[in-house]
């Protein structure tokens, strides 16, 4: 405590240390306690007698500016445990870990973007394609996360945790930004919101490019717009927006580690020069807000178009020695949907409570299919579909305060599924419903002493891939497939604990437990679907927020988690990709005169890539670091530093057979890897107007 107290009366001293390495590697390189829904504050006061739980929180504007992000999907590690990668071209949708799960690219982990579902149902690639691209982060107001299957609002694809990023309404002022850096990196963005007709305009404008450190560049091009008209406040209001995004990409896909090891590819090498991708996503959204001190109430409705051209090769010449398994999975689908919510206060005998309902009605349609490809040009069809997906839910949750240290939230959600699959192999077409009810339980016991204990049940689930749920023939060896269950349950079981210990300090830890009935995925690479096992994680997640001075800030999480199937097999129990453990740190300065900075370190630990565990991936540990300057009260100037240490790491491991030219017609069984990019150096210069 002595040294904290005496670095918080020298700040400059910090700050300089920080600078001093960022500048030098750059050169070397080049609340009140009311029963309503809970929004749990990064650096709020009032947490303890306000949350339901010790795994929901939200990350402000302030905190999220602090950050350093490679890329805009990074934003989701403020959540505490949260890891998020990529294993391709940097147009393509990240990779997410969580609770001891490798999400892929979105399942299980629901992320909306200002109420609309990002994660994509019956995707071509993968179930939950959560691609956020399209996000600009200087419009987010904030980020909320919730983790398990606790929360009756949460629905498809929220077991292990739901994410949503909110924009303003408004800005603070007009800002103006440029910035260079390595590896053919330029960005420019322009965005405010004028008063206009008695609201507000908001617009904002970005173009990005980025080659990234690969032997073929990235060549990754983006445009994004936002258009907003805005009046009223959050409580009563209403607001009209529009967004468009485009982006083209080359893709360095995973390598086999022989091949770099053998010196035949570098660390940046690739084997298919033609994978790549494009993307479009526009969306129309409008939302309506209407409050009192005894209700309130909130609809939404919003309209979006995706359109994916993806190309890759995971096996090189292992189907085909000839061309070469390049394959390509486009998808095109019209998203339309509605939510509603409406809360009001009540007395439940004498005591003081609340009740919230609403209703979330959605329908996709979709046109997908699986192709054989080399150098992007169309050899064969696996298959083509046409999709519609409709989905409605319907939740209740009753909040009551029992005694001074005693609450309840208890809770119930129902959702109705139907698929209607038209494919090009008639065996494969057909019409499915399901159902699920999804009953929650949280006890809220405190406060006492500053500190509240938590307990949490919940059923939930995630939809299948709807070609899945039909699916009579494998479209690839015409084989016999048996359909899959459209829902797959989960349950969870939590004991949570919050507290501040210090002033300044607040820390949450929870013992969790999850589990999945069968980790269903339909396999898009191979056009089929394979039932997965029942599986159990059990784990912990400790996440402290210090705030030891005005101008300095600490951030450390801890998480751990067993991943197991639940059944046994001659393969083993192990879940291959499942995260294990994760750590981060994350310190803050700021307003020490002009200077300001930040400093980030984040681990994940090695993880199981078959089965029995004879296989593992080695841990990855990367350190970013920013320092910047303000130049007056309008401009300001910062430097990042990417990969602080230019450690050699992988971004994502798999072990799986591929074959390359002059290998066994059967393939090599090898660990493939995904590289973090190396050290790298983003120069940005900000003007508000």
């Amino acid at each position: 405590m002595k040294r904290l107290s005496f670095a918080c009366r020298r700040p400059q001293r910090v700050l300089a240390l920080l600078a001093g390495a960022a500048l030098c590697i750059a050169a070397h390189a080049g609340g009140e306690q009311e029963l309503q829904k809970v929004i749990v504050t990064g650096n709020a006061t009032g947490q303890v007698g306000v949350a339901d739980s010790a795994n929901v929180g939200t990350v402000t504007r302030a905190q999220l500016e602090a950050r350093t992000a490679y890329r805009p999907g990074e934003l989701l590690e403020a959540a505490p445990g949260l890891v998020v990668s990529q294993h391709s071209g940097e147009g393509k949708a990240n990779q997410f870990y969580l609770r001891g799960f490798n999400l892929d690219h979105g399942t299980d982990l629901r992320t909306s973007v200002d109420g609309m579902l990002v994660n994509q149902r019956s995707h071509g690639h993968g179930q939950g394609w959560t691609d956020l691209n399209f996000v600009i982060p200087e419009l987010a107001t904030g980020l909320r996360y919730k983790k398990g299957p606790y929360y009756a609002a949460e629905g498809d694809f929220s077991s292990a945790g739901a994410v949503e990023i909110t924009y303003a309404d408004r800005l603070d002022a007009g800002l103006a930004q440029l910035g260079f850096g390595q590896n053919g990196y330029k960005r420019a963005l322009l965005a405010d919101s004028p008063q206009w007709m008695g609201g507000s305009l908001l617009y904002a404008v970005e173009a990005l490019r980025n080659d990234g450190p690969f032997e073929r560049p990235d060549d990754f091009r983006k445009f994004n717009g936002v258009l907003r008209y805005a009046q009223g406040d959050a409580a009563n209001g209403w607001n009209l927006t529009g967004m468009a995004y485009t982006g083209k990409w080359n893709a360095t896909d995973q390598i086999p580690l022989r091949a770099v090891q053998d010196g035949t590819l570098g660390r940046f090498g690739l084997i298919d020069p033609t994978d790549g991708g494009e993307a479009h996503r526009y969306s129309l959204s409008g939302t309506w807000r209407r409050g009192s001190e005894a209700s309130s109430t909130e609809v939404q409705a919003y309209i979006a178009h995706w359109n994916l051209e993806l190309f890759s090769n995971f096996t090189y010449f292992l189907d085909n020695p000839v061309d070469g398994d390049q394959f390509a999975q486009p998808d095109r689908r019209t998203m339309t949907a509605l939510n509603a919510r409406h809360s009001w206060a009540s007395d439940w005998f004498g005591r003081e409570g609340e009740n919230q309902a609403g209703v979330q009605i959605q329908s996709d349609n979709i046109h997908n299919a699986l192709l054989n490809t080399r150098a992007r040009q169309t050899l064969s069809d696996v298959r083509r579909d046409h999709i519609v997906e409709t989905s409605v839910g319907a939740w209740f949750e009753n909040a009551v305060r029992w005694t001074p240290t005693f609450r309840s939230v208890a809770g119930l959600r129902a959702d109705h599924y139907r698929f209607d699959v038209r494919s090009d192999l008639a065996a494969n077409s057909g019409q499915r419903s399901a159902s699920v009810l999804s009953p929650k339980l949280s006890l809220v016991f405190g406060p006492w002493a500053k500190s509240e204990l938590y307990v949490n049940l919940g059923r939930g689930f995630h939809s299948n891939d709807a070609r899945g749920t039909v699916i009579r023939t494998d479209p690839k060896s015409g084989d016999p497939a048996e359909p899959v269950t459209p829902l797959a349950r989960s349950k969870g079981y939590e004991l949570g604990l919050r507290t501040s210990p210090l002033p300044g300090l607040q820390t949450a830890l929870s013992v969790y437990g999850l589990d999945l009935d069968s980790e269903l995925v339909f396999v898009g690479d191979a056009g089929t679907t394979e039932a997965g096992r029942p599986s159990r994680r059990i784990g912990f997640e400790l996440a402290n927020y210090y705030k030891l001075d005005d101008w300095l800030t600490l951030d450390a999480d801890l998480a751990f988690a067993r991943a197991r199937f639940r059944d046994s097999a001659p393969e083993g129990n192990r879940i291959p990709g499942a995260v294990e453990g994760v750590a981060s740190l994350a310190l803050a300065v700021d307003r020490i005169g002009p200077w300001f900075g930040a400093l980030q370190w984040r681990y994940f630990g090695p993880r199981p890539l078959i089965e029995n565990n004879a296989v593992r991936s080695k841990a990855t540990a990367l350190a970013n670091a920013s320092v910047g300057y303000k130049i007056g009260s309008n401009a300001r100037i910062e430097l990042e530093v990417f990969n602080l240490t230019d450690r050699k790491v992988s971004a994502i491991d798999y072990f799986y057979s591929s074959r390359l030219p002059g290998e066994p017609a059967q393939g090599v069984e090898d660990i493939h890897f995904h590289p973090i990019e190396s050290r790298s150096v983003r120069l940005a210069l900000t003007m508000n107007f």
